[in-house]
């Protein structure tokens, strides 16, 4: 991927030196807002991310200093006339959301600022969420007469637990960067300006491991948790089956035992 192979009208992809590091930024001045033509094309971004066996990370922020994103398009939800009409939109976004979450590759929410009601929830799918000491957050739709549609119900709760999400949900209240990092909705907090700079460090951290080992890991996480936890034990043991029979752990074994380097083949 490449901007100069691949033009957007919402977005900007990129990718850093070695293709591993993918990084989508959300550009639909003035606030980013979350329209379908925007998710027309973070489909094609994210199927081409999945087949691109360099891309290792894909990083997403919002451009400018006003907005991660405040969320879905408002005129285009003042022009449902129906419920069916309405279950078409919510099922489009938690189609792509779903995408996000289950993805063996990691994706990483690099949060710069205003982050409100479908951008929270695309927040919610993304693997870790690292933001600005400034970043703001709203599940704001209930001021709208409607409820989250694209999983902030389901996801949310997980995350931060039951009682701290209804309060989110039902009020619609927004909460500072510090407020979001104590209740465990997201993992850091950096100054302003950083966010980006932070989460290539992860990444960088990320792709020097297995990604093998990466990919059984997030599968283990994820399908873990749609199960109890004995279930999920199991889960885990069929995980760490396969990655015990693959080169990279051999690798791994053999170049910590040697005190250098692994060279993973990722396999």
């Amino acid at each position: 991927m490449n901007e100069a192979e691949t033009k957007f009208k919402t977005m900007f992809v990129s990718t850093e030196e070695t293709k591993a590091i993918w990084i989508l930024t959300i550009n639909n001045p003035p606030l980013n807002i979350i329209t379908p033509v925007f998710f027309a094309e973070f489909e094609v971004v994210l199927k081409q991310y999945f087949q691109d066996r360099e891309a290792k990370i894909l990083i997403i922020t919002g451009a400018g200093d006003r907005a991660f994103s405040m969320g879905a398009d408002i005129t285009e939800i003042a022009s449902i006339d129906n419920a069916a009409q309405g279950r078409v939109l919510a099922k489009r976004g938690q189609d792509l959301y779903d995408q996000v979450e289950n993805s063996d590759k990691p994706i990483i929410a690099a949060i710069n600022s205003m982050c409100f009601g479908g951008a929270n929830e695309l927040i919610l799918a993304c693997h870790l969420r690292i933001a600005s000491e400034k970043s703001k957050f709203a599940q704001s739709e209930i001021n709208l007469g409607i409820i989250p549609g694209w999983g902030a119900t389901q996801r949310l709760p997980r995350l931060i637990g039951t009682s701290r999400a209804r309060k989110i949900i039902l009020t619609g209240d927004m909460i500072t960067a510090q407020e979001a990092y104590d209740i465990g909705m997201i993992d850091e907090i950096v100054q302003h300006g950083e966010v980006l700079n932070r989460s290539m460090e992860i990444a960088k951290k990320i792709i020097r491991n297995s990604q093998f080992a990466v990919a059984y890991a997030q599968k283990a996480i994820r399908e873990g948790m749609k199960k109890s936890l004995s279930e999920g034990i199991k889960i885990e043991l069929d995980c760490f089956e396969q990655v015990c029979a693959s080169e990279d752990m051999k690798e791994g074994i053999h170049a910590y035992i040697n005190k250098r380097q692994p060279q993973y083949k990722n396999r």
